[in-house]
């Protein structure tokens, strides 16, 4: 699927005859991806001159061109700015990765905390991209009554 035919796949959502935010269809993943440091050589902004040259994790590279051949969307979410956005379409394209878009100038420091009213999973990436597995873990949520 190309960038252009995501919104194509959306489907309508309404609740008491008002429309909301669209979604995905069941089993399609709307993953973001980092980059440095969870694809490719971490590389601070403030060494641009790297960014050509980072080495690529090669099990990410098969990993998220596998998702993208599944029919996931593929955004890499990066802490890059816009002014690196050409440097690493270059290096992207270089190592062939497959994907819809890029996010940049995502807060950096790391501690993230998602907040959003669709569906949100995280997953810490520590050295090894494989496929995705099940895990119960303790996470933070509102109370709002309506958890155990």
């Amino acid at each position: 699927m190309k960038a252009e035919d995501i919104d194509k796949t959306l489907q309508s959502v309404t609740e008491n005859g008002q429309h909301l935010s669209p979604i995905l269809p069941a089993g399609v993943k709307n993953y973001l991806i980092d980059i440095d440091g969870t694809v490719s050589d971490d590389i601070p902004n403030e060494e641009p001159e790297r960014m050509l040259t980072a080495e690529v994790y090669p099990d990410a590279l098969a990993t998220l061109n596998k998702w993208y051949d599944e029919g996931h969307i593929i955004f890499f979410f990066t802490s890059r700015t816009e002014a690196h956005r050409e440097y690493t379409e270059i290096w992207l394209t270089k190592y062939g990765f497959k994907y819809h878009g890029m996010v940049m100038g995502k807060p950096r420091g790391g501690n993230y905390h998602w907040i959003d009213n669709h569906l949100v999973k995280a997953t810490r990436y520590r050295g090894k991209f494989t496929d995705l597995i099940e895990k119960d873990v303790t996470i933070e949520v509102f109370d709002d009554g309506q958890h155990e």
